[in-house]
């Protein structure tokens, strides 16, 4: 896995499977809380924070913060983005004469700079049980299925011949897709061989309001919809019981695990031993794109469970080391969980960084993971790319 060349490291590209790119103009705007205690602060006084944003983006503006995203990303190893994607219409809910202009513009800003792309269109219709999409919400909804399966094969003609573009279908959450939508939309993705991704049991609330509306919980309702599989990407899974752990290593389904945003947003640690134990593949994401630091997500996962735990190195495997596991999840399982079948290439990293001073050879990978930051991925590019204050970073 890990080859030096010239007094360079060299390792397969990172992949970061979840995104919302848009949100990363929100960093620094989230981080101190509402004015009175008394509101409490949470991941939806957060959400009402980011719809706020979500009011003020039109195609050029999604592509400008887009575009700076996924530069961010590149210059920390990033080749491929997994963009879940579910700002469409305008603000009051009516579709552009384009149908597909802000995701266009997504996908254009990651072509740009160099990143490969899974668009994941989302699907959402309301904003929960019985309640209709409520202010920016009817920028996500649409009133129609068809309607929103028809935008992803329109983007699935647009680039059915492009190597660095994939498309596939996301219903949001059981919050914002109604159940009798699943079905529908499990057969759509499978007809397609579709990546088909969710955000799944982020919250106890969600749980507890699909236990109120449909007797179930989260992975036990998308499993009775036939959504499990080999390309599902259940996002999140923070709120698991046994019996959810067992359909999704049963099913062969992924799960995709954004340690500094579940971190930022107060989520919760998901149960990452028994899913290993179970046979669930790991992919990572950046998600909110609070922090940019690859190396971070990818310790985050097993560093969480020793926390959750009080045990240490929780993830083994008789052939890898526990780095090699984490390398794996941020490169090959996330282009796999994009739909593609590799991570797109090597990346170089400084093997003299301050970091790795005094490591030897055979510790390498293991302190990249676990004691790197994003100086190592320095080498060999120009300084000061990211971030140049010209016009097409103004957000």
């Amino acid at each position: 896995m890990l080859r030096l060349v010239d007094g360079t490291i060299r390792l397969p590209a990172l992949v970061t499977a979840h995104s919302h790119a848009f949100q990363r103009a929100m960093r620094g705007q989230a981080q101190r809380g509402p004015a009175s205690e008394k509101l409490g602060d949470d991941f939806w006084s957060w959400r009402h924070a980011m719809y706020q944003l979500a009011e003020s983006l039109d195609p050029e503006r999604i592509y400008r913060i887009s575009r700076l995203a996924y530069e961010e990303l590149r210059g920390t190893g990033v080749r491929t983005v997994g963009e879940f994607h579910y700002v469409h219409h305008q603000l009051d809910g009516t579709p552009y004469d384009d149908r597909v202009v802000l995701a266009e513009a997504a996908i254009q800003a990651a072509r740009d700079v160099g990143v490969r792309i899974c668009l994941l269109r989302v699907i959402y219709q309301r904003a929960g049980a019985e309640r209709p999409p409520e202010g920016v919400q009817r920028r996500f909804s649409d009133a129609q299925l068809d309607d929103a399966l028809r935008d992803v094969d329109e983007l699935r003609k647009r680039y059915d011949r492009a190597d660095d573009v994939r498309v596939g279908v996301a219903p949001h959450s059981v919050r914002a897709v109604p159940p009798s939508w699943l079905t529908p939309i499990a057969e759509f993705a499978a007809r397609g061989e579709m990546p088909l991704h969710m955000h799944v049991a982020e919250q106890p609330a969600e749980v507890d309001a699909c236990l109120a509306e449909t007797g179930r919980r989260p992975v036990q309702l998308v499993a009775d919809h036939g959504l499990l599989g080999s390309r599902f990407c259940a996002v999140h899974a923070t709120h698991l019981e046994p019996d959810e752990v067992a359909l999704l290593g049963d099913s062969q389904s992924r799960v995709c695990l954004c340690p500094t945003t579940e971190r930022d947003l107060g989520d919760g640690l998901a149960p990452v031993g028994p899913l290993h134990a179970a046979g669930v593949r790991f992919c990572v994401g950046i998600d909110s794109h609070v922090l940019c630091a690859p190396l971070e997500e990818l310790r985050a996962v097993e560093l969480g469970e020793r926390l959750r735990t009080g045990r240490r190195v929780v993830l083994r495997a008789p052939a890898f080391s526990t780095a090699e596991l984490l390398w794996q999840a941020g490169s090959q399982h996330g282009a796999e969980a994009c739909g593609f079948d590799d991570p797109g290439g090597e990346i170089s990293l400084d093997r003299s960084g301050v970091s790795l001073a005094l490591v030897a050879e055979e510790g390498l990978l293991d302190a990249v993971v676990f004691s790197g930051d994003n100086r190592l991925f320095s080498w060999g590019r120009p300084q000061n790319r990211v971030g140049r204050p010209d016009s097409r970073h103004e957000c």
